[in-house]
């Protein structure tokens, strides 16, 4: 007797080994301030221009939840996609990243279970220049979720 996969019950089904997705954007003052907003760090080095500015950073970096947030949409929305959440990260901080600044996060399939929806991923944010900013992996768990198609609840 065949055992459907478990993969076949998420939305975009079973990513295969060595796929990879990125995303860019440009980093802004407004991301500092909505981190800022949702866990309260009001670290100087985000927001007085002076002091950042005379710091090794040379001016106002964005928290590492910004820069690392960016990984988070990559994974829940490209790959594996809808319904994943991180189990776990290891994640190293090799380069700040400044206000302004454009950075692209990816991620590459590690290792796929067959028999849980269960990814490692190597995971990686560079800036515009190329620098690596952040290196690491996580861990994801892709939920099934349920949709409705032409009102029919489809799985």
């Amino acid at each position: 007797m065949l055992m459907e996969s478990p993969w076949s019950r998420t939305l975009a089904g079973q990513p295969a080994l060595g796929s990879g997705a990125e995303r860019t954007r440009t980093t802004s003052m407004r991301d500092v301030e909505m981190f800022t907003e949702i866990t309260g760090d009001r670290n100087p080095i985000h927001y007085d221009l002076e002091l950042a500015t005379a710091s090794p950073f040379g001016g106002l970096i964005v928290q590492g939840g910004v820069t690392t947030g960016l990984l988070n949409a990559v994974v829940a929305e490209d790959l594996p996609g809808p319904g994943t959440v991180f189990l776990e990260t290891n994640w190293r901080f090799l380069k700040a990243v400044q206000v302004g600044e454009t950075i692209t996060a990816s991620v590459k399939v590690e290792h796929v279970r067959d028999d849980k929806p269960i990814c490692k991923l190597e995971t990686l944010v560079r800036n515009g220049n190329g620098d690596v900013c952040v290196v690491g992996t996580a861990t994801t768990y892709t939920m099934p979720l349920s949709r409705r198609v032409e009102g029919l609840l489809e799985r």
